[in-house]
């Protein structure tokens, strides 16, 4: 029964890590569905990895949410918020 006991203990590390930047995400991504693929890993270990996966995907799609989001509002409020930087701007 410790057997089972280990594996519990090994799914702690799987928490969301919210520090990690987009590019680590990625990687670990790119990683973990490389192991997966291999088809090596027995299912606890594939069961883990795939709880792995969602968290790492859902961290990279955070950043690119984030990303879309600071794009579109400098698209959509540069003009409204900053007149002093059209002012800025060389007259042609």
């Amino acid at each position: 029964m410790s057997e089972s006991t280990d594996h519990v203990d090994r799914t702690d590390h799987v928490a969301p890590q919210t520090t990690l930047s987009y590019e680590q995400a990625r990687d670990e991504l790119i990683d973990v569905v490389r192991q997966l693929e291999s088809g090596n890993a027995s299912l606890e270990e594939s069961l883990r990895l795939w709880e792995r996966g969602e968290e790492l995907a859902a961290t990279c799609q955070a950043w690119l949410d984030g990303a879309r989001q600071r794009l579109e509002a400098a698209k959509n409020g540069s003009a409204d918020h900053s007149p002093e930087s059209d002012r800025a701007e060389p007259d042609e």
